[in-house]
């Protein structure tokens, strides 16, 4: 069982910058994929970006240039610096994680934080 804690959501005018943080409760963090996704009210989740254990990392065509994970093992740590925020960014934020090799489906992770909201003004 791991259980994930995510962290830095908050208010931020359109093109600002803000750094999400999940925390994994697992000592063998290092061996997971961690995920990060968000969901816009009305809408479907939305895969944002993957960190896999070996270092490769994946981003939604949206996000690319503008958002970069990270992880931090020796902290069981997972980041999402966020930058040249949109509007449209505008979502709950959540951090996931699964041994497996998952991917951008949301199916494939079976560990879930609780979420964090973001919210970027005009």
């Amino acid at each position: 069982q791991v259980q994930l804690v995510e962290s830095g959501g908050g208010l931020v005018q359109a093109g600002g910058s803000l750094r999400l943080s999940c925390a994994a409760s697992r000592r063998t963090f290092v061996e997971y994929t961690m995920g990060w996704f968000r969901q816009a009210p009305g809408k479907e989740r939305e895969f944002v970006a993957v960190s896999w254990s070996g270092g490769s990392t994946v981003y939604v065509d949206s996000v690319k240039g503008r958002f970069t994970i990270s992880r931090d093992n020796a902290k069981n740590t997972v980041y999402l610096e966020m930058n040249s925020l949109k509007p449209e960014d505008t979502a709950v934020y959540y951090c996931a994680a699964d041994t497996r090799y998952s991917g951008s489906d949301w199916h494939g992770y079976a560990y879930w934080g609780q979420g964090t909201s973001v919210t970027v003004s005009t």
